[in-house]
């Protein structure tokens, strides 16, 4: 291929993976197969300069500032990148370049690199007054100080002041709690994070400092940016007195002198892999000498004092040994592999996920084959294929059985590769459904949280989701275990499940979790329908006839009033008292200011929910979605918009602020 071709091919797909990495917080492809691209573009403008232009990825940090996420703050010192090496040969030559330009008695700092996200602090007198992440890295980045403040790691003031000192650092999370992060997540219903970075990174970004708060983001320092009011000589200096300022540092650091002593640096370092409570992506050889760190010439990219060194994936064969089986509180049935105990990073695995069917298919998996595990900077071991000579004679490619394990109801593949269990009451899903259920866009009873969910199914007194209108008949019994607390708080919630029976019946329907029925459609069907009879006894056809509701949402539905065990719910429910009724909305008039238009809503609306936003464009015709497309009539955008704001932008769709929508409806 041609090799400008090549060159912006290459340009374009680094382009996208940046943005996904660094400003949509959800990569696509891992970072070995990022640093590949890097290294095939670095290889080609190499060879033809006359190829390399400004915006190239080769020359710039990967991220933006994001005027949503925060007000943008201009750098005073730049927050550059690191070039990164992959052999010996490579980190030598690096060290033997800064001796030839600063002197051969020079010292190096070699320390972990932590996969999180960049973060600069500014401190006046020693207190606080400015937290910015990386953004551009040169220009701008965001304002995160209210989120860096309820940080445990971050100092909010130092207990040996200076006049001015800007320290950048990272931000990242522990495995154990991203672990509780992704757990309540689940718990909730809602979409899990991919990986400790990515949560990091939206976690930061937040426009509530407590919910930064809750998920226990951690911080450590590692640079100096700029000091006024105390000299200092070295970075291993700069680090003792960070410490007796009270600041956190990078745990790990070694000062070294030699080629020898900066590679054994970088191989303890690697060793640690798979023991440290959080992920690490490589090591960073840094200049020691803060003054002489001066002479050496910054990119536009990259740091000149300072490189990573990106550690090859660690692989082992293994036998397998058997598939175990589980089910998530999605429904999604789980391959687990278990071998034979090998050593990876520092720890000893046994297991590891493969994911689907399509993950073992392709892989060739099947019992007694000989897998190749590898870790790859991350403390999740993955299977990543097997050894084709040492496969068992006559052996067939492991298939999940279309059953599930929990329960033995039948299981399914829709259209991903996911197999799933669809017994919504499948012991499994339960504690899942119970909190989607009790969830503000279902039922909407505020106080039930998590946790006593998670303690009223252990205790037995949940096994579907209409046991919680008998809850008040044990309310002796949860006062005296205390399972929601004493008697204010276990009658205060009781009286919230009381109150929740009367909600109107698409709130019920939207809070059963019924496979593509979210609240818009639970609204279209009741209005249509009327009453939870009605919309049993209906087919696919009578359902696809509602507007909004689609072939596969109208099977969903229709398959689930056909179950057994859903319709013994259901008739629980009516014994409770629960509504199932409304009345069947008038269609809409034609002349109302909104009919026949579809609305998205997006941002932080002055003086107004995003719901009574929606039932505001409703009540006057209009239909809201969750997503912009080319069919949007407009936007109605607040504060902080995101992503749907800047989509609106690129399809040409009209934004309209609240008070632009108001003028519209009193004109109309």
């Amino acid at each position: 291929m041609d090799a400008a071709k090549r060159a912006e091919e290459l340009r374009a797909q680094l382009n996208h993976h940046s943005n996904l990495y660094y400003n949509e917080d959800n990569p696509s492809i891992s970072d070995g197969e990022y640093d590949a691209l890097m290294r095939e573009l670095k290889a080609i403008e190499a060879e033809h300069p006359d190829l390399i232009t400004p915006d190239s990825p080769t020359q710039r940090v990967g991220g933006k500032a994001k005027r949503s996420a925060g007000v943008l703050v201009p750098h005073r010192v730049p927050m550059l990148s690191m070039q990164d090496l992959f052999t010996r040969e490579e980190v030598e030559h690096f060290a033997n370049d800064c001796r030839e330009k600063l002197g051969e008695e020079i010292t190096f700092l070699v320390e972990t690199k932590i996969d999180g996200l960049s973060m600069a602090l500014r401190y006046e007198q020693g207190k606080l007054v400015t937290a910015i992440t990386r953004g551009d890295g040169r220009n701008f980045g965001e304002d995160v100080t209210a989120n860096a403040k309820v940080i445990s790691d971050v100092a909010v003031q130092l207990r040996q002041p200076v006049e001015y000192l800007e320290l950048r650092g990272e931000v990242y999370m522990t495995t154990a709690a991203f672990d509780a992060v992704n757990e309540k997540q689940e718990l909730l219903g809602k979409k899990t994070f991919a990986n400790p970075r990515n949560c990091a990174a939206g976690t930061l970004r937040q426009l509530d400092a407590s919910i930064t708060k809750e998920r226990g983001l951690s911080f450590f320092v590692f640079n100096i940016q700029d000091v006024k009011g105390k000299t200092l000589r070295t970075h291993a200096e700069a680090y003792d007195f960070l410490k007796d300022c009270g600041v956190t540092v990078i745990a790990h650091y070694y000062v070294c002198q030699t080629n020898e002593e900066i590679w054994q640096a970088i191989q303890t370092i690697g060793e640690m892999r798979g023991s440290l409570p959080y992920d690490i992506d490589g090591a960073v050889i840094k200049v020691n000498d803060l003054d002489l760190r001066t002479q050496l010439r910054d990119t536009a990219k990259n740091a000149g004092y300072q490189v990573a060194y990106k550690y090859p994936p660690e692989r082992k064969e293994t036998k397998l040994l058997d598939i175990e089986l589980s089910v998530g509180r999605t429904g999604k049935i789980t391959p687990t592999a278990v071998f034979e105990p090998v050593r990876l990073c520092g720890t000893t695995v046994s297991r590891c996920t493969l994911h689907n069917q399509d993950y073992i298919t392709g892989l060739g998996i099947c019992l007694g084959s000989t897998l190749l595990i590898e870790k790859s900077g991350e403390v999740i071991p993955k299977c990543v294929g097997v050894a084709a000579e040492k496969q068992p004679e006559g052996a067939q490619v492991f298939q999940i059985p279309m059953v599930c394990p929990v329960c033995g109801e039948p299981a399914v593949r829709e259209d991903t590769a996911d197999i799933k269990c669809v017994n919504l009451n499948c012991p499994a899903q339960l504690e899942r459904l119970i909190g989607h259920f009790v969830a503000r866009d279902a039922m909407d009873m505020k106080g039930f949280g998590a946790v006593y969910v998670h303690d009223l199914i252990q205790q037995g007194y949940l096994s579907d989701v209409a046991d919680i209108f008998t809850l008040s008949q044990h309310r002796e019994a949860l006062i005296e275990k205390g399972i929601i607390g004493k008697e204010k708080n276990t009658d205060k919630l009781l009286g919230v499940i009381e109150k929740a029976k009367k909600n109107p019946p698409a709130r019920l329907l939207t809070g059963l979790g019924i496979s593509n029925v979210g609240k818009s459609a639970a609204q279209a069907l009741m209005n249509h329908f009327g009453t939870f009879d009605a919309l049993a006894a209906a087919s696919e056809e009578d359902m696809v006839a509602v507007n909004d509701i689609g072939p596969i949402s109208a099977k969903c539905v229709y398959e689930y009033f056909r179950q057994p065990r859903n319709l013994h719910v259901i008739e629980k429910l009516k014994a409770a008292g629960v509504n199932m009724a409304q009345e069947v909305a008038a269609p809409p008039a034609e002349d109302l200011p909104l009919s026949g238009q579809t609305v998205v809503i997006t941002g932080t609306l002055p003086g107004m929910s995003r719901e009574e936003a929606a039932q505001l464009v409703t009540d006057h015709g209009g239909k809201v979605t969750g997503s912009v497309s080319k069919k949007t009539s407009f936007l109605l955008a607040g504060e902080a918009a995101g992503s749907k704001l800047t989509k609106a932008q690129q399809l040409g769709i009209p934004v309209l602020t609240l008070e632009e929508l108001l003028s519209k409806l009193q004109e109309g």
